[in-house]
């Protein structure tokens, strides 16, 4: 019997392709699932269409550039979505898609048309749309530049032009000057090969090795490593084709292939990406890499394994709502959530998803296509994975298919003295697969800086301190370091890892009568608010379906009062929220706490234990038995296990 189609969610008009559990037994999903959620997508844009075709003017509030430039976004970012769906059937798309978007560049480049274009200034985002559109062009060549007149073009370029000698935001935007000069260098107009050059060396500047790039000056580490600084060379290359330099093509592949033998891990079971850094709302946009990999045969993996967790992580959204009931990708994570947004996020902003849909361009008789589904690294084993050049630690757990991300470097900060903001999806001391950071709306009257995984200082008025600048001090084996200041105390912390635990030994340089606050995770759900449980020195939150949430004081914490922290609509999970919360009136010295995030029946088992000799060793005792000690002096002290191999089991 054949088994039914299955409606896309929202909307019974759009129907997926049954499953296919033999060649995809993980998922079930195939070639035909991505395509049928690309045409979802591109069709929800259209009644949100200018008469001209030139903008998309979708509802939501206009980001800080206004809704011109937000008109543009969402041309140029769909654009891509069309050209991958167009070039991957070989133009066997309806005439009406092609027809489209030629009818839009023809609009919004007409600098005297009612819907042209903004101009491409220094500095501005046309700049980051600019390079969309070029990609775009060039991968649709045969079906919609070739047959564009001679006018249009003419106005293409000298649109695409303005980027020649502008100034360009030192970071992932040097690579769209170098993508958009690329473009009129391959059709015969004006462009400086000289700007290229420079913006890929600037990438070369920002190599920290192990595959991971910082995102300009800094300490910027997050997903503008996959579905950005490894994505644009590889995209870059395929316009340059023979103008490439051949050793530059080489050291780009390298580089991609070292970082996807790591960025597999970053995808739970259930096909959810770690829910870490800026520009979430781009969602299953984390999966670009994969597939360029695949396209520049620069990946280490599988070519099952990379459709399992590219077609794991499209399925996880749309099997929660996504794109919503009018085929939009809204401004959140799941639901529309704008705390997860940033001041540069507007209505079409979150269509850089488009990005995962590269793997179109692969032909249907590719293996990543046809060969059969191979399980994920977290859904066979546990795998613990040190990641030097980030500063971060990976420990995931096969029994509930969740990823944790230890963070002790990525703090988004530019180089000192410079301050920035600070953003709780950088300075907290863990993410996951399964969670979300406390993000209150700034609007709110909420404290700016939350519980979960985090160690405040409070000040007079209760005032929790902020984790601030991150100073790494290594990572390595099952455990990571890092200080930093709070209320202007030097804080040194240390997290040893196993199975799902987290053992977090913090080192305070902080006077008698300092009050600190440490927070576990924190877990979040739509329909009803985790319950809570507390008790000496533990507290946690569970959830509904068994998530759980704890912690629990093993040194330092005896006089400590446990709570759980619950918040409405302050994470992007869901509207109910919890953090267990241990709090002292004395910090004291040392303090060491387990956290653990789990569904099995790890999460709340006892057993845990830490002591301190009369050096100052730290010994701990995991709920399990496994026994490990930290050194006095976190500089030299971690005292590294040796780590396995990236599918090693901890």
């Amino acid at each position: 019997m054949t088994a039914p189609h299955v409606s896309l969610p929202g909307d019974p008009t759009h129907l997926l392709p049954p499953p296919d559990h033999l060649s995809s037994p993980v998922t079930g999903w195939t070639r035909a699932h991505w395509e049928a959620m690309a045409d979802r997508l591109l069709d929800g844009l259209l009644p949100y269409a200018t008469r001209g075709l030139a903008q998309y003017r979708l509802p939501g509030p206009a980001s800080h550039s206004g809704p011109w430039s937000d008109g543009l976004e969402g041309f140029a970012r769909s654009f891509l979505l069309a050209a991958f769906r167009i070039a991957g059937s070989d133009g066997r798309v309806g005439p009406a898609l092609i027809e489209r978007y030629a009818a839009g560049l023809a609009a919004g480049t007409d600098p005297h048309g009612d819907e042209r274009w903004p101009p491409i200034t220094d500095r501005a985002q046309p700049m980051v749309e600019a390079a969309s559109i070029a990609i775009a062009l060039h991968e649709s060549r045969r079906w919609l530049w070739d047959h564009l007149d001679d006018r249009v073009r003419g106005h293409v370029t000298d649109w695409l032009g303005g980027f020649v000698g502008a100034d360009v935001n030192d970071s992932n935007w040097r690579l769209f000057q170098v993508i958009a000069e690329e473009f009129l260098a391959s059709v015969g107009a004006p462009h400086r090969r000289a700007e290229i050059d420079a913006g890929l060396a600037r990438l070369d500047d920002w190599y920290r090795g192990g595959g991971w790039y910082t995102d300009g000056d800094g300490r910027k580490f997050d997903y503008y490593n996959a579905w950005a600084l490894h994505l644009y060379p590889v995209l870059w290359a395929r316009i340059a084709g023979p103008r490439a330099n051949p050793e530059t093509v080489a050291r780009h592949r390298t580089r991609l292939r070292e970082f996807l033998a790591v960025h597999q891990h970053f995808f739970g079971s259930d096909g959810a990406p770690v829910h870490q850094g800026r520009s979430l709302t781009y969602r299953f946009g984390t999966t670009a890499p994969l597939w360029a990999g695949a396209l520049a045969d620069a990946t280490p993996l599988p070519p099952g394994r990379t459709r399992r967790l590219a077609s794991g992580a499209l399925k996880h959204f749309a099997e929660r709502g996504v794109p919503d009931e009018r085929g939009l990708l809204s401004l959140g994570w799941y639901r529309s959530f704008r705390p997860v947004t940033q001041p540069y996020s507007g209505p079409a902003s979150p269509y850089w998803a488009s990005k995962a849909f590269l793997g179109l361009l692969l032909p249907a008789d590719h293996p990543v296509w046809t060969a059969p589904e191979e399980p994920a690294p977290v859904d066979t084993a546990d795998v613990r994975l040190a990641l030097p050049a980030p500063g971060w630690l990976l420990h995931s757990t096969a029994a509930d298919g969740i990823v944790r991300l230890v963070n002790h470097g990525s703090d988004r900060f530019p180089p000192p003295p410079a301050t920035a903001e600070e953003s709780p999806h950088y300075t907290r001391f863990a993410y996951s697969s399964a969670t979300a950071p406390e993000t209150p709306d700034p609007t709110a009257q909420a404290p700016a800086t939350g519980p979960d995984n985090h160690l405040a200082l409070l000040g007079p008025d209760g005032t929790p301190s902020p984790r601030g600048r991150i100073h790494p001090l290594g990572a390595s084996g099952n455990r990571a370091a890092s200080w930093h200041r709070a209320l202007g105390h030097r804080v040194e912390t240390v997290s040893v890892v196993h199975g799902p635990w987290e053992v977090r030994v913090h080192h305070l340089d902080v006077p008698p009568g300092t009050p600190v606050r440490e927070g576990g995770w924190a877990v979040a759900d739509d329909t009803a608010p985790p319950v809570a449980l507390t008790g000496p020195g533990r507290a946690s939150a569970r959830r509904a379906d068994g998530l759980t949430s704890a912690i629990t004081g093993l040194y330092g914490w005896d006089a400590a009062q446990s709570s759980v922290v619950t918040a409405l609509d302050a994470n992007a999970v869901g509207r109910h929220s919890a953090t267990p919360v241990l709090e002292l009136g004395d910090a004291g010295r040392l303090l060491v706490t387990l956290v653990v995030l789990g569904a099995g029946p790890d999460a709340l088992r006892t057993g845990a234990a830490a002591s301190v000799a009369e050096d100052g060793t730290v010994q701990i005792r995991f709920p399990d038995g496994t026994r490990e000690r930290v050194l006095p002096g976190l500089s030299d002290a971690s005292e590294p296990t040796p780590g396995p191999a990236p599918e090693g089991t901890s």
